[in-house]
């Protein structure tokens, strides 16, 4: 019997021992691989081809397998809470400076569709198994080897964890690409020191704190000062133009008055000038004829009514005369009689 002939007969025998067709159907995020055991057309093993979601495929029995993988997202957490067997699954390493440290990570990941043949022929028959097998191990590897050259006091600092983060992410999808694993983000959770070392941490941090809040309180009492100091020179500022306002003013009346005062003495100046050039010529036109003159209308202006007595002015009878107009002559040639 030639191998072909061989193959015909299995074949048949495999035929016609199974009734009908097996039926296999994908979920909505799910996609299909279908494993040949025997082949007697096309090749055995995994197939290549990938069997899209939401569909229903139909292969015979018996000599075909068929597996199916999620292709949403996943995520594996990693955390200091017990899971069900009572083990903690936080990341444990040692930073840079010797210091040993926790950390609860999230690995968000998913399987390339396009890969899932790969994925069943080197990895797992499922996405658990997946998870399990290759990405958890992974995982922890990478994520220490992102996170161990951090100091202990950059996990106290967000941007540095962030990058620590990303550098682990980008470990991961390039050890985990290949192997038809898409690695979309590593997230960092709480993070724990050792007792000892949280209690350093926490005081420096504490001083720290009080150290910023100091210097705060500084730049606002200079700030304050510099406040005040500019208000008193405001202050100053204003004293000083006032002060400059009511000296211009003062200047100013003191200017007046001293202009009012200098006409004043300059009008009386004058007006006594005039005056007494005034008597001068009166006087001059006194000492003439038209003096004398005067001087005797106003002498008989004050005899006019008067009674004049002649007295004796010796013994026995020697009388003498009183001549009036000799009497006014001599008091006008002395000058006695003035207006």
């Amino acid at each position: 019997m030639t191998m072909k002939t061989f193959q015909l007969v299995i074949a048949a025998a495999v035929i016609s021992s199974v009734s009908g067709c097996a039926c296999h159907s994908t979920g909505a995020n799910e996609v299909g691989v279908l494993t040949r055991k025997l082949a007697p057309f096309g090749k055995k093993g995994v197939q290549d081809e990938v069997y899209a979601s939401g569909a229903t495929y139909f292969f015979a029995p018996i000599i075909t397998d068929w597996h199916t993988f999620e292709t949403k997202l996943q995520n594996l957490k990693m955390q200091k809470q017990p899971g069900m067997d009572g083990v903690i699954d936080d990341v444990e390493f040692k930073t840079v400076d010797g210091n040993d440290i926790s950390v609860d990570v999230t690995v968000t990941w998913r399987i390339d569709p396009s890969k899932v043949p790969h994925v069943l022929q080197r990895v797992g028959e499922s996405t658990d198994d997946v998870q399990e097998r290759l990405v958890r191990p992974a995982a922890r590897a990478y994520v220490r080897d992102g996170l161990n050259r951090l100091k202990s006091e950059d996990f106290y600092v967000a941007d540095k964890r962030f990058a620590a983060a990303e550098e682990a992410k980008a470990l991961l999808l390039t050890a985990l690409g290949p192997e038809g694993v898409i690695v979309e983000q590593v997230i960092l959770g709480e993070h724990r020191f050792a007792p000892a070392y949280e209690e350093v941490i926490r005081e420096k941090k504490l001083a720290e704190q009080n150290g910023e809040r100091m210097k705060s309180e500084g730049q606002a009492a200079a700030e304050e000062s510099k406040r005040n100091l500019e208000t008193a020179r405001g202050v100053v500022s204003k004293d000083i133009a006032t002060a400059k306002g009511e000296l211009e003013q003062a200047k100013l009346t003191a200017d007046a008055q001293l202009v009012k005062a200098s006409n004043e003495a300059t009008a009386s100046l004058t007006e006594a000038k005039s005056r007494a050039q005034s008597i001068e010529k009166e006087n001059a036109a006194l000492g003439g004829a038209g003096g004398r003159t005067m001087v005797k209308l106003k002498i008989a202006e004050a005899l006019k009514g008067k009674r004049i007595v002649m007295v004796p002015t010796g013994k026995g009878a020697n009388l003498q005369t009183l001549d009036v107009n000799d009497l006014i002559s001599a008091r006008a040639a002395q000058g006695t009689l003035k207006k």
